[in-house]
C-alpha cells in the first residue's frame, strides 16, 4: 500500500503539473505534504505543524491515520520521508 495512493483516494493531496511542478500538495494550497513529513522528523515537531497550520487538523489526522495502518501492514519502523520515498 502507497501513503501517496490514499491521501489522492481521500482528496488529501494531489498533484497537478501546474502547481509546484507536479509536487504532492495538500487540495487548495501550495503546501508539499514533504513540509508535513519535515515538520514530522525535525525538532519543531507535529504540535508546531499544527500552530502554524490550525485549520489542517483533520488532513493532518488522516496522513497519520494512513501511515499508521501501512507501518501496521509492513511490521516496519519507517520514518516519515520512507513512506514518500516508497523504499519501506
Amino acid at each position: 500500500m502507497d501513503i501517496q495512493k490514499i491521501l489522492r483516494e481521500r482528496r488529501i493531496i494531489h498533484s497537478d503539473p501546474e502547481i509546484m511542478s507536479g509536487t504532492p500538495v495538500f487540495v487548495g494550497t501550495r503546501v508539499p505534504l514533504q513540509t508535513f513529513f519535515d515538520y514530522l522528523e525535525g525538532e519543531a515537531g507535529l504540535a508546531e505543524f499544527l500552530e502554524d497550520f490550525p485549520h489542517w487538523q483533520a488532513q493532518v489526522l488522516v496522513v497519520l491515520e494512513s501511515m499508521a495502518i501501512i507501518n501496521a501492514e509492513s511490521g516496519a519502523n519507517c520514518s516519515c520521508s520512507l513512506y514518500l520515498m516508497k523504499t519501506c
